[in-house]
């Protein structure tokens, strides 16, 4: 079977190599924000969607123009391949899969693509890539790209530049190595609770930072904008946001490949993430209720990373032979599975889970991980498509998740109990 996969390095361009990465990013920025531009002056003029063809044709008269020169000193592909992700983005909203395009600004997710490899080089052997107008660079070889190499991208995040290069291979279909099944209910207080009866703590990185992020932001705050010192505080502010970052995903990494390696088949709830962590804030004419209390449970869910572990444990079950499989998150810490009474009363706190009927108790994380597994056992059992049982999102409505606000949870067990190690 074939396998893409994306090997990402730390660049260490000269200063004429990063000055020339900058304005390459800037100039597919341009080209993006001209096209969408464009777009839009032509759907209020009644005119029909351009495609990627059509606004190619545009690009060849904005590299020639007298108003935009520079646009030559960048390679051509990456600024077709700007093209080709607005017109992704226009055909991604049709389909109602995500929202309407939008202008991209300066110092936000700068990046861009070589998508030919016949003009990439990579010599890993002294760790160093060849990119067009750019020459030979130094990235640091951390481990070796295995593959056949399809495309590089440059992208710079908290002051550093980095290039992500995407093989394809051929590899031998998984095999799971493990034969147990698992459910996994994620929350605040653990922000993973097994159904064996484990959980994880919650790392909380950008909890753990926020005060010093919030003393650089008020400090940037009073600089004057645009100034050099106003430019250096926000340097601060950038790589601490990278920082954060990073040791979210580092965490997230550990956890899901533990899981994976370890277990043939994981239930998880499909959860829509975007819709519970929605601002309550309303508007002038109806606003909204308990908007600190909200706010604050909209920051710590995501704190915890709950869509980045899903999309993790996806690939890495892919890639090990197992299964992943979303269940609708309905009542599944109010049901009782000693008897299946369904009931709020079931749990009246964070921690504890007492059944009203049969007088079954205990955690209420555990009781949620416990009916995550038994709803996943029947979704398999009744031949459903695996990763598809997504009512929530066919309805577009919100997760019914709940998640008491009173935090009582205590003796969490740390990585190493699960086969993690801690950070």
């Amino acid at each position: 079977m074939q396998r893409l996969q994306a090997f990402k390095y730390e660049l260490r361009p000269n200063c004429e190599q990063e000055r020339q990465m900058r304005r390459f990013a800037g100039a597919c920025r341009f080209v993006f924000n001209q096209a969408l531009a464009l777009q839009k002056a032509n759907h209020e003029m009644g005119g029909q969607f351009i495609g990627y063809v059509a606004m190619a044709k545009h690009l060849t008269v904005w590299r020639n123009g007298s108003e935009t020169p520079w646009l030559k000193d960048a390679p051509v592909h990456p600024l077709q391949h700007a093209l080709k992700d607005l017109d992704r983005a226009y055909r991604n909203f049709f389909a109602q899969r995500a929202a309407f395009p939008r202008f991209k600004k300066k110092g936000q997710r700068e990046s861009f693509r070589y998508p030919d490899p016949k003009q990439i080089q990579l010599d890993q052997a002294n760790g160093r890539i060849f990119l067009p107008k750019l020459g030979w660079q130094r990235y640091r070889n951390s481990r070796e790209a295995l593959g056949t190499l399809k495309n590089a991208t440059v992208s710079c995040n908290g002051g550093k530049w980095f290039v992500s290069i995407q093989t394809e291979r051929e590899v031998e279909p998984p095999v799971p190595k493990a034969s147990s099944a698992i459910g996994i209910d994620v929350g605040i207080n653990r922000f993973a609770t097994m159904s064996d009866g484990s959980h994880l703590v919650p790392l909380n990185s950008f909890k753990k930072h926020e005060a010093r992020l919030r003393r650089h932001q008020r400090a940037m705050s009073r600089k004057v904008k645009f100034s050099q010192n106003w430019k250096k505080a926000k340097a601060r502010v950038q790589r601490l946001h990278a920082r954060i970052g990073n040791v979210r995903r580092d965490y997230l990494h550990q956890a899901t490949s533990a899981i994976s390696q370890n277990h043939a088949m994981v239930c998880i709830e499909d959860l829509q993430v975007k819709n519970m962590s929605k601002s309550a804030a309303g508007s002038a004419e109806q606003p909204g209720k308990n908007v600190r209390a909200k706010s604050g449970l909209n920051k710590a869910i995501l704190d915890q990373g709950w869509a980045e572990f899903r999309r993790q444990l996806d690939y890495k079950l892919a890639w090990n032979g197992g299964l992943l499989i979303a269940v609708p998150p309905q009542n599944t810490s109010r049901t009782c599975p000693a008897c299946g009474h369904v009931s709020a009363d079931n749990r009246q706190t964070q921690a504890r889970f007492a059944c009203v009927q049969c007088g079954y108790e205990e955690n209420a994380d555990m009781v949620g991980a416990m009916n995550i597994l038994a709803r996943g056992h029947r979704v398999a059992a009744r031949g459903e498509a695996v990763s598809q049982a997504r009512p929530a999102r066919a309805r577009r409505a919100a997760s019914a998740k709940q998640e008491p606000t009173e935090a009582t949870e205590s003796g969490a067990m740390p990585l190493r109990a699960v086969g993690i190690p801690c950070l």
